[in-house]
């Protein structure tokens, strides 16, 4: 292949570009599909709805116009709300969802923006059609039902069945097909509000020939080409609705580690139920469960497995089943206790001759088999007359008992202890020590010297402590505290690791890696547990964060000329402290200024008066304050910005020689005034899986003008394989930004007349009339009734066609001829003889809409330029042949350069517009037979070897100067 690729690709020629903006475009977009829709109409003019089976593939594709190249988003909306499945954007031309599911349906949008005008925006709805398997139930009359059903009583037949579009639904019963009216025993109710979702069917006063199998078929009507499904039950004497019951205790009550199992067992119901087990709330059941049938074992049982259980039996005949019962896993948890002093006293402390009163609280499971006890210096201590020990009751939870010492005595002094424990053990008892003697004091709250107001800087780690004393030391809760408003209102806000509130057993609150949004005031407070009941004491400490200076640009290129001037500006967003702030402006390490803010001033620039090739590189400026500093950065170079490649050139080039292709190279050069003249183009090309390049340099003449479209044809590349092309600018600064595209060979020439330049069409000088380029979107309200296509051959209302519009003043017999591109044929096979049987053929297909009552005619012909011009009749259609698109294709054999003419031709009257649309050529014979009617005329009796080269119209010339 090496060999083979020895590239030479020829420099033909450059189109003089338009200047301003020249082929610069806002964007446009296009959706078409690809696939096998079941079925794409028009819902409105800006929505198509695209209908697809479930299970199938969607692809969807976006076809974009304008330039720059427009970047495409997909996205999608559901119900009015964004459906985001993880941010479903898609930044690609074609949206593909494999095996699509019936929660992918919904309203598809397509976006490109250029930078240009406006975002392009299309829609599309997908609507997704299924069929699920359809499920019957059975009921009876409310007023009748019975254990089982029997003689004499009604019953209700449900079918039941999602889908997508609304289901039909017939019954049979046996063989027998039942319909309304054909027996009086059976009604068949039709659904009134359920959009076609079910259908009831009722059989009065049950007789012994309703004893049968019954079946509901389910239908869409092979819509998508999903089949019927189909149901079915048989009704007997025995069949009742389902019955269970639980073998188990309820309450069951089990200890931690132990392994239960719940048995449900099916008491009745006929067909038999499904068991199963559930959890309220959709909760799941423990992963270590073990489930065979009705049967529920849970090994090694832990606290978080407690809670409700339900059993479920279901045959589809009547309600399903349901009975519950709760685990219950012993355990405590929770211990805490207080002290509360003498009430009848405003002083907190506790003092001789006093009551005082210790409480204790637990969370026990089950709460009935919690019980206290309390033990006075390790010794069992009973209720007495100056002792009193009370418990809640055991329906309250969490259980509290209290000690309530009346008078208190030197000698009540000492360490009481509440113990919890649960009656029936199981688990591990907790006992809670409280010390009372002549030091058990309240707490009281303080900060330390000089630590109430605290400044830190970014990133460093922070101490904020209260001092608590008293006896016992209570817990410290710490808590932010935000000034909202005005009026100094205390909000609570959340503390740095998100949590409304954090608790300390020694009053220090650390807060590490610390940021600007942790700044605030931070509250300590005593907790009214595990210390005194008492008005909690707090205190504030303020917390001041400082940070650098943030500024803009963090970085930016500046592209510049040589000898102009340009001003650099870095800019103060915010900082703390923002007072005494500095400002340091470098090329590189060269020190270039200095100097301090003023109050007034949030920014700082710096003037380069004429630049010089010393002025290129990175200039920085360092904003600074006491906790550092804040850096713009601006990168001035001459590098010329990328080029900006065409994409809406129509196709690849057809070669003029066997096994090889050409391409038209085109793009503009974004933003050419600035930088330096653009002297050349060095462009590379690399075949797709080699790593050789090979370069070629194309030198410039003049001022590259902004929106100038540039052309390059490559010529010489190789059948089938793609190209990897780079293109590079210089200057005299040097190289600029490369870009890059890929070039792939395309067997045919197609067009679908959906940009302005129609592919190269043109339209003949020396007919009466011109074929119009048309969309049905933008259809006039003024157009002729009944003739004309709707939309265009893809049912796209946003697709372009062309087509003769035959109102007045066109008269009877006028012609409209458009022109394709002219194809070349190669000199040295045009020059020999060869056999009937090497005359490569290609096939020429369009489609075409003739509708309407006056409908003239649609002639192709084929017109070579050899020594003299010749027009031969290839394809000839006259009359209405309906309103919809119909394709036609037909086999070519032209022996020189040559273009398809077609001409239409208008009838009688004004309903005689002709459309056509998709225009291909096709290397090989047609795929399909022409059609027998219309007329082919027979290959050329010296046939030659050739290849096509599409040559444009407008004779390339060099690039004016």
């Amino acid at each position: 292949m090496g060999l083979v690729f020895g590239l030479l690709w020829l420099f033909t020629g450059f189109l003089q570009g338009a200047h301003g903006q020249g082929v610069y475009a806002p964007p446009t977009v296009r959706i078409v599909h690809s696939g096998q829709a079941c079925n794409v109409e028009e819902e409105r003019y800006s929505e198509r709805v695209y209908t697809i089976r479930e299970g199938e593939t969607l692809e969807l594709q976006c076809l974009v116009t304008g330039h720059p190249r427009p970047q495409i988003r997909w996205t999608k909306t559901a119900g009015g709300a964004s459906d985001r499945q993880g941010d479903s954007s898609l930044h690609n031309e074609t949206l593909k969802i494999d095996n699509i599911s019936r929660h992918q349906g919904g309203r598809y949008y397509c976006k490109a923006e250029n930078g240009l005008g406006s975002p392009a925006i299309r829609s599309i709805r997908v609507d997704v059609y299924y069929l699920d398997d359809p499920v019957i139930t059975v009921h009876q009359s409310v007023g009748e039902a019975k254990e089982q059903f029997y003689f004499e009583r009604t019953v209700f037949l449900r079918c039941v069945a999602n889908s997508n579009p609304p289901v039909h639904y017939t019954w049979r019963r046996g063989r027998e097909a039942l319909t309304q009216g054909s027996d009086s025993g059976v009604e068949i109710y039709e659904p009134f509000f359920t959009q076609g979702e079910t259908k009831i069917l009722k059989l009065k006063n049950l007789r012994p020939q309703d004893y049968a199998e019954y079946t509901c078929i389910s239908s869409v009507r092979n819509v998508c080409g999903i089949g019927d499904k189909s149901a079915h039950f048989s009704l007997n004497n025995r069949t009742a609705p389902p019955s269970i019951k639980l073998l188990l205790d309820d309450p069951l009550v089990v200890n931690p580690g132990e392994t239960i199992t719940l048995v449900c067992v099916a008491s009745g119901g006929d067909p038999p139920p499904t068991l199963r087990w559930v959890r309220p709330g959709g909760e799941e059941l423990p992963r270590r469960s073990v489930i065979n049938g009705g049967t529920l074992t849970i090994p090694a049982v832990t606290v978080d497995d407690g809670g409700a259980y339900s059993c479920m039996a279901s045959n589809n005949v009547g309600n399903p089943a349901k009975k519950s019962t709760t685990i219950l896993v012993r355990g405590l948890r929770k211990g805490r206790f207080w002290i509360t002093p003498d009430p009848y006293h405003n002083d907190d402390n506790i003092q001789i001759g006093r009551e005082v009163k210790i409480s204790c609280q637990v969370e026990a499971t089950p709460p009935e088999e919690l019980q206290f006890s309390w033990l006075k210096n390790g010794r069992p201590l009973r209720s007495s007359e100056r002792m009193v020990i009370t418990h809640t009751d055991t329906d309250v939870s969490p259980g509290t008992t209290n000690l309530d010492i009346i008078d208190l005595k030197f000698t009540d002094f000492g360490t009481y202890t509440c113990v919890a424990s649960l009656r029936n053990g199981g688990t591990p008892e907790i006992s809670i020590d409280v010390n009372i003697s002549s030091t058990t004091v309240p707490p009281e709250l303080t900060v330390p010297r000089g630590r109430s107001h605290l400044i830190a800087q970014e990133g460093d780690t922070v101490d904020l402590q209260c001092l608590v004393s008293g006896k016992p030391k209570p817990i410290i809760l710490w808590s932010r505290v935000e000034e909202s408003g005005g009026a100094a209102a205390a909000a609570v806000a959340l503390m740095p690791d998100g949590s409304a509130e954090t608790e300390s057993y020694d009053g220090v609150l650390r807060i590490s890696n610390l940021t600007r949004e942790m700044s605030g005031t931070y509250r300590c407070q005593t907790s009214q547990y595990n210390g005194f009941n008492v008005k909690p004491r707090e205190a504030l400490i303020q917390l001041v964060v400082q940070f650098p200076p943030t500024v803009e640009p963090v970085y930016t290129e500046i592209r510049q000329a040589l000898g102009r001037a340009f001003s650099l500006t870095c800019r103060l967003l915010r900082a703390h402290p923002a007072r005494l702030l500095r400002y340091e402006w470098k090329l590189g390490s060269r020190l270039l200024t200095v100097g301090q803010f003023s109050d007034q001033r949030d920014d700082t620039n710096y003037l380069v008066r004429a630049l010089n090739r010393e002025g290129y590189g990175e200039y920085t400026c360092d904003i600074t304050n006491e906790a550092g500093a804040g850096r713009c950065t601006f990168l001035v170079t001459g590098k010329a910005y990328a080029p900006e490649f065409y994409y809406d050139t129509y196709s690849a080039l057809w070669e003029n020689q066997p096994r090889v292709y050409g391409f038209k190279l085109q793009w503009t050069q974004m933003e050419p005034n600035a930088v330096d003249r653009i002297l050349a183009y060095r462009l590379g090309i690399r075949q797709m899986g080699q790593s050789r390049w090979w370069e070629q340099e194309i030198p410039m003449e003049g001022t590259i003008q902004k929106g100038e479209l540039l052309t390059y044809n490559l010529t010489k590349l190789v059948k089938p394989d793609s190209y990897l092309v780079r293109l590079t600018p210089i200057t005299r600064y040097g190289e600029g930004d490369a870009t890059e595209r890929i070039i792939t060979y395309s067997g045919e020439f197609r067009c679908g007349f959906e940009d302005e330049a129609m592919c190269l069409f043109s339209q003949d000088k020396t007919d009466e009339f011109d074929w119009t380029r048309h969309s049905a979107a933008t259809r006039d309200t003024k157009y002729t009734p009944n003739t004309g296509p709707s939309s265009d051959h893809t049912g796209s209302k946003q697709g372009f066609y062309m087509y003769i519009e035959t109102s007045r003043p066109r008269l009877d017999g006028d012609k409209a001829r458009l022109l394709s591109p002219i194809f070349n044929m190669n000199s040295k096979s045009s020059s020999s003889s060869s056999s009937a049987t090497n005359n490569p053929t290609y096939c020429f297909a369009f489609y075409y809409h003739m509708y309407g009552k006056h409908i003239g005619a649609l002639n192709v012909f084929l017109r070579q330029k050899g020594q003299t011009v010749s027009d031969t009749s290839v394809w000839s259609l006259t009359g209405n042949q309906g309103d919809r698109w119909r394709q036609a294709k037909v086999n070519i054999h032209p022996t020189t350069a040559f273009q398809m003419m077609m001409e239409g031709v208008r009838g009688s009257g004004i309903e005689g517009d002709i459309a056509i649309d998709d225009v291909t050529i096709e290397e090989g014979e047609c795929k399909d037979p022409p059609p027998k009617n219309l007329r082919s005329p027979a290959p050329p009796s010296s046939p030659h070897i050739w290849q096509l080269c599409v040559t444009l119209s407008l004779a390339l010339i060099g690039r004016q100067r």
